[in-house]
């Protein structure tokens, strides 16, 4: 007797539902291999399930498409960050401003490195930092530093912190529908498995040339070993494969 294998990707855990609700829906209750309580489980389930995984895919192409732009714009203000920081270091360089101008961004006075700028965390920390030291700095009477000024650098920087925030407000929910969907999972190879044993235990009377076939109208999907292929000179199925 083959063996049964139960479904391991969504599309076939979909497959295998839709097969089994419209043969509950086409029968009558007493000719069903399965049982009512489980097919109105099975037809609250099915919908929602199909609907989270729709969400979930959306979200997931949403978000791919958005990171592009979210690296784009982080990768302008990195740069408009560093530019600035580099003028500056040249205008105390050159005795434009004292070097005491650097402790107003938090840039140690005996170093003319650029900061660490290549992560998320780390521009949010010097954008906010080098903003706030210009600014403060100008209202003590300090001469601005230009090309560019704090203003544009300024405007590049609350492009980041939007998009940042959209990114994340983007993962979290691209998390949630995962997990929601993952959970949903569980379920539906609960059901699928209380459905599949219901049909065999219903169809187990039956020759088993008669069950297989019976069972296989219900969405079951069996496989020969090697050694039944053999001896019946048939090869597995290839839509019994669903992806």
């Amino acid at each position: 007797m083959p063996y049964r294998r139960l479904p391991n990707t969504d599309a076939a855990r979909i497959r295998a539902m839709r097969i089994a609700l419209k043969k509950g829906k086409e029968l009558p209750p007493y000719k069903m291999a399965f049982s009512a309580k489980t097919i109105v489980r099975l037809q609250r389930f099915l919908p929602l399930f199909e609907h989270n995984i729709q969400l979930q895919r959306q979200a997931v192409i949403s978000q791919y498409k958005k990171s592009k732009d979210f690296n784009e714009i982080g990768r302008k203000a990195k740069i408009y960050l560093t530019h600035f920081i580099r003028v500056m270091n040249m205008a105390v360089y050159r005795g434009d401003v004292p070097v005491e101008t650097k402790a107003y961004y938090g840039l140690p006075t005996n170093e003319s490195t650029v900061p660490s700028l290549n992560t998320d965390t780390e521009l949010l920390s010097w954008g906010k930092r080098i903003i706030e030291g210009e600014e403060f700095r100008i209202r003590k009477g300090g001469s601005p530093i230009t090309n560019p000024t704090i203003a544009v650098v300024k405007v590049r920087f609350e492009n980041f912190v939007e998009e940042w925030n959209n990114h994340k407000i983007l993962n979290k929910k691209t998390l949630d529908y995962t997990e929601r969907v993952n959970e949903m999972r569980r379920e539906a190879d609960e059901i699928i498995l209380q459905i599949w044993n219901e049909v065999e235990t219903t169809h187990s009377i039956l020759p088993e040339d008669i069950r297989k076939t019976e069972s296989e109208d219900y969405g079951l999907v069996y496989f020969y070993r090697k050694h039944e292929l053999d001896k019946t000179g048939k090869t597995e199925p290839q839509s019994a494969v669903a992806s």
